[in-house]
């Protein structure tokens, strides 16, 4: 593996943070704000994300949700790329049993054709969307078609991204494209290089699995964060060394909020906490703001909830939220801290960055 291909997953440390920084946005669509507004705010945090020197930027795939706007992926990053010149570019991910392999490796090969050498292709196994939404995605009554078979599915999207299936394989004159078959069809100048794949989890399945093929692993922390050590010791565990990489590289998404008031901090992530509550319940909408969250009676056993969820947000002013990095890197010896900031205004979340790369002192160009 050459030392270009390496920095492609591996990130460079800035500042004094503990590990590379990156951002996982979920385009969050606020009480008061349309989708637009947080598409806008997204160009706008992926330009300062790039500008002061986080490692990644990655949209995650959800559907059926309102306080959500990142249903395609590809399309958000494709506008990403437009503006912006050097940060790396992913989905944190693209949920596989929802799309055909073929498709996805079209997709992020045109990406690839777009932002040659910025592009992360992070793929995960559950829905990002209730059971029936599921079903309409995949055009199936049976709800959970496409989880059980995710290796085998992997396994093809692979073949396809490399152009190599066997011959034999009635797939064999099928090709993506933009992809490497370009480069070796006469006259061919096309660049082979495809995205890297990551593999995303928030339980052991992944983690084995990315442990076992030898590829770079994302782990959903921000929404189980009780399975963080287990899933990053199993990962490590039962890594072998692959072409793509010669030992383990493992990120976790961080719910982080920095403010310049604590109490402020405190009232934002109630919300996004109540946001989280309805969701769970079958009630998603758009992301509340603190003042409906006061406003809300909660039952004890909702308080409960919200304490919990809360307890897993690291906020505050920026000196707490660097604290709390700084002590769940310690605990977790994660390779990469992937942050995602959650509030009802894009101007919070931006500032929210930015109070965290002061606070580390990243660089500014």
């Amino acid at each position: 593996m050459s030392a270009d291909e390496a920095d492609e997953i591996r990130g460079t440390t800035h500042g004094t943070a503990p590990a590379p920084l990156s951002v996982l946005d979920l385009v969050t669509v606020g009480a008061g704000s349309t989708a637009s507004d947080a598409l806008r705010t997204s160009v706008e945090l992926s330009r300062f994300a790039e500008a002061r020197g986080f490692h990644r930027y990655w949209v995650a795939e959800h559907h059926s949700m309102p306080g959500v706007a990142s249903s395609s992926p590809a399309v958000i990053l494709a506008h990403l790329a437009a503006h912006t010149d050097r940060i790396r570019l992913g989905s944190g991910g693209v949920m596989l049993p929802n799309h055909a392999p073929l498709v996805i490796a079209e997709q992020f090969g045109t990406l690839e054709a777009m932002a040659p050498g910025r592009i992360d292709l992070g793929l995960g196994r559950a829905p990002g969307t209730d059971g029936a939404t599921a079903a309409a995605l995949r055009r199936s009554d049976t709800l959970d078609e496409g989880a059980d078979d995710f290796p085998q599915q992997l396994a093809e999207l692979t073949r396809f991204l490399d152009d190599d299936f066997p011959d034999g394989h009635p797939y064999r004159r099928i090709h993506a494209i933009p992809g490497p078959v370009q480069a070796t069809s006469p006259g061919g100048v096309q660049s082979p290089h495809r995205p890297p794949v990551w593999l995303l989890g928030s339980s052991g399945f992944s983690a084995r699995l990315a442990g076992l093929l030898g590829l770079p692993f994302a782990f959903a922390h921000h929404f189980s964060a009780q399975n963080t050590i287990p899933a990053l010791d199993l990962y490590r565990q039962t890594f072998r060394p692959s072409a793509v990489l010669d030992e383990p590289y493992a990120l976790i998404g961080v719910s982080t909020l920095a403010t310049d008031d604590a109490r402020e901090a405190r009232r934002q992530t109630r919300a996004v906490a109540l946001n989280m509550l309805r969701l769970r319940t079958g009630r998603p909408g758009l992301f509340p703001d603190p003042d409906e969250a006061e406003r809300h009676e909660f039952s004890p056993m909702e308080e409960e909830f919200i304490t919990s969820w809360t307890s897993n947000i690291v906020h505050g002013t920026a000196d707490e939220v660097r604290s709390g990095l700084d002590d769940l890197h310690k605990r977790t010896g994660a390779d990469e801290l992937m942050l995602v900031s959650h509030a009802h205004r894009g101007e919070l979340r931006l500032r929210s960055y930015e109070l965290i790369a002061d606070a580390y002192g990243l660089p500014t160009t």
